[in-house]
């Protein structure tokens, strides 16, 4: 966890702080710890306020309607996820065995958690100052790509819901097209060799999130918004 620290140049005065922000709640009733769900709740309230404090000053023509539905956007659950995956938080928690087996460092739920408890520990420990740093140095940059849709990462959540099936993924390159400046990939997944989705984008990952995209669809895993 110090990495961690060294990454954002915080230095926690409270370290169980930090530790209990990364500490899922198996690993806590296994160990008879406390688990990061209070630290949650904490973090969720300081990511709305600077976020709302972010658009609000970067957006000075929206109206209230548009300003709320943009923070939705940005601190959904998908959002979260992308934050984490920037601060590669899943390779510091604390999970019990159980969670640990069955895949639980990479599922999408767990991570967004970690990152709103991460906050909530920053806040506690260093004030909103200290806080805001790491907002603009991870969530600002993501943010600011301008997405026309809300975060979803489509791979991640394909690769929970084949994981609870002990299935297998696996993406490959079946095209490259066009001048190097302007090059067009296709991807297409496969389950257990079975060919489930192809995309087409200007990356590689573009194209494997399109792929997925297309997979979860063939699957109707409803629970998504598309």
């Amino acid at each position: 966890m110090s990495k961690l620290e060294a990454f954002f140049g915080l230095d926690f005065e409270d370290k169980k702080l930090l530790e209990t922000a990364l500490t899922h709640s198996s690993y806590a009733n296994e160990h008879q710890t406390e688990s990061n769900e209070r630290l949650e709740f904490i973090g969720d309230a300081v990511l709305d306020l600077l976020m709302g404090d972010y658009l609000y000053k970067r957006n000075p023509k929206f109206h209230e309607g548009d300003l709320t539905k943009t923070r939705a956007k940005n601190v959904c659950e998908s959002a979260l996820v992308e934050y984490a995956k920037a601060c590669n938080l899943k390779e510091y928690l604390l999970l019990g065995k159980g969670e640990e087996k069955n895949g639980g460092r990479d599922r999408v739920a767990i991570q967004a958690d970690a990152f709103e408890a991460f906050i909530g520990a920053i806040y506690l420990d260093k004030g909103l100052e200290e806080t805001l740093k790491v907002f603009n140095l991870v969530v600002v940059p993501l943010v600011e790509e301008e997405r026309d849709e809300d975060f979803v990462d489509y791979k991640s959540y394909l690769q929970e819901l084949v994981q609870s099936d002990k299935r297998q993924l696996e993406y490959r390159l079946i095209s490259e097209e066009g001048p190097s400046h302007n090059k067009t990939f296709t991807m297409r997944v496969y389950m257990d060799d079975i060919l489930m989705g192809e995309g087409i984008g200007k990356s590689k990952k573009e194209a494997e999130q399109h792929a997925a995209e297309r997979a979860l669809k063939k699957l109707a895993i409803r629970s998504i918004k598309f």
